[in-house]
């Protein structure tokens, strides 16, 4: 059957890691660089002449006035529009659903998303007392359209006890699901350890993974000069590794051109379907701790979107890993085996090893993916895509053979759904004597508890959030499983122990 010629199709893929040694007195590397040698990799001249729109993922490294203007500009597309993302670890896979509508609408014809970072560069110069140095444009240089929309990242309960990072929150996600699990402390850290040393072996064997030291799982969970503890349970390997330089791109185009362009058939990759959704911004006002209602109505809407009846239709998997609590938030979700050796939850080998360049690592995944659906066709690959606390979601399937003419490429906009369901009522100034749902317990550089962050139910059954400040009162929290304990909240935030 012919394909509808308007029809989108993936034809360009490339990765790049900068590893030289940081050198203040040369001149440092900077991310357009690394996204140009990206989508040089990525595409032949020929094609990358012809792009005329370059999408650009939010980067933290450096701050350009407009740096799609620059990636067209020094990759010599003829005729090209700007435009930058807005922040998080879901832009990717949303950027690709837009590319992929624009397409297939005729609002674009070849279109190059790319993103990269050089944090590792950044963080080496200003240990060295110098900067990293970018190209900085005249103020001439028109300002890119902004894709996406910020979603609030935390509410005031959050924001009060100063919980308002990643490395903290994620690690309550994790003291929920195995108080969810019925595991004990000890039995829940070797079991993470081994998800993690699986995601590792994925990562030895991608070329473009950052890190392809084999570990173990014991390396994973048990703290270590290399390894020190960061907020329990988490591990610095249990961690995204944003100490990285790396670039991705990708060209997507039409059929129609992509054949005019004489890209050869057997490097194409369809996207099949899409789906973007976020669950509540509030930590406090998650229906639970240890699940996620947009990943499980976006996940399976993106199945169903692509003609897919469950979950056992897709072969490849690559879920967003930041932190292990949300890929295991992720696969119950969506109904993936954790442990299947015939299906790892990863393609890359996920932020910790294959690299976590902040809001780009999912430009990374499709391209990998892509490059395994293409060595092995016929078979049907989902990327899950994350960005805030497990907040913005955004899904996207993809296989070599196209879709069907009646379906084409489809992408929906969930949120509806996700809004009807319930939530649970945070309260912002609460006192009395409540049970603690789940915790965290901050580290310091020397290896020691510094304060514990606290989930606790009222009586009511709503949740306020709680700090205890004090760093031997919090050292309890890491030697007792204080699970169910009674805990007296102040109207301050502050918490004490019964």
């Amino acid at each position: 059957m012919p394909v509808d010629p308007r029809t989108p199709v993936l034809i360009g893929y490339g990765q790049v890691n900068h590893r030289d040694e940081i050198d203040p007195e040369k001149r440092s590397i900077e991310p357009v660089d690394l996204m140009v040698f990206a989508a040089q990799r990525a595409a032949d001249p020929r094609v990358l002449e012809a792009v005329d729109s370059v999408r650009v993922v939010h980067m933290l490294s450096a701050h350009y006035r407009n740096p799609g203007q620059l990636v067209g500009e020094r990759l010599h597309a003829k005729k090209f529009v700007a435009s930058y993302s807005s922040i998080g670890g879901n832009t990717p896979q949303s950027l690709l659903s837009q590319a992929c509508l624009d397409i297939q609408r005729g609002r674009a014809g070849v279109v190059l998303i790319a993103g990269a970072e050089t944090w590792r560069t950044r963080t080496g110069l200003k240990s060295q007392g110098s900067k990293l140095v970018w190209t900085v444009q005249d103020e001439s240089v028109p300002l890119p359209e902004i894709a996406g929309h910020d979603v609030q990242m935390a509410g005031a309960a959050e924001l009060k006890i100063r919980l308002d990072r990643p490395a903290y929150v994620y690690p309550l996600f994790e003291q929920a699901l195995r108080i969810a699990n019925g595991e004990s402390t000890a039995d829940h850290r070797k079991r993470v350890g081994q998800l993690w040393a699986r995601f590792n072996a994925v990562a030895v064997n991608n070329p473009n993974a950052w890190i392809r030291k084999p570990v173990t799982a014991e390396d994973v969970w048990q703290p270590g000069p290399q390894n020190r503890m960061i907020s329990w349970p988490y591990t610095k390997l249990m961690n995204s590794n944003n100490m990285v330089d790396q670039g991705a791109a990708l060209i997507l185009t039409s059929v129609e051109q992509a054949t005019r362009l004489k890209i050869p058939a057997d490097r194409w990759v369809y996207p099949q379907a899409g789906t973007d959704a976020h669950d509540t911004p509030a930590i406090a006002e998650r229906a639970e701790l240890h699940r996620s209602t947009a990943i499980r109505i976006a996940g399976a809407r993106a199945l169903e979107l692509a003609g897919i009846d469950e979950i056992g239709g897709i072969d490849y998997v690559d879920l967003y890993s930041c932190f292990p609590s949300a890929v295991q938030v992720a696969a119950g979700e969506l109904g993936l085996d954790s442990d299947d050796p015939a299906r790892p939850l990863t393609v890359t080998g996920g932020l910790t090893f294959a690299g976590g360049p902040w809001s780009n690592y999912v430009t990374h995944s499709i391209a990998t993916m892509a490059e395994l659906l293409v060595a092995n066709p016929g078979r049907r690959g989902l990327i899950t895509a994350n960005g805030g606390y497990l907040t913005k979601h955004s899904f996207g399937i993809y296989s070599t053979e196209p879709p069907p003419k009646d379906r084409a490429f489809r992408w929906e906009d969930v949120q509806s759904a996700v809004d009807r369901e319930p939530t649970t009522t945070g309260v912002l100034d609460w006192e009395g004597v409540g049970t603690v749902e789940a915790w965290t317990t901050p580290f310091n550089r020397d290896g020691e508890p510094e304060k514990a962050f606290l989930a606790v139910r009222t009586p009511e059954g709503s949740r306020s959030l709680a700090v205890i400040a004090d760093p031997a009162s919090a050292a309890a929290t890491v030697n007792e499983d204080i699970a169910g304990a009674k805990v007296a909240v102040a109207a301050d935030g502050s918490a004490k122990l019964q």
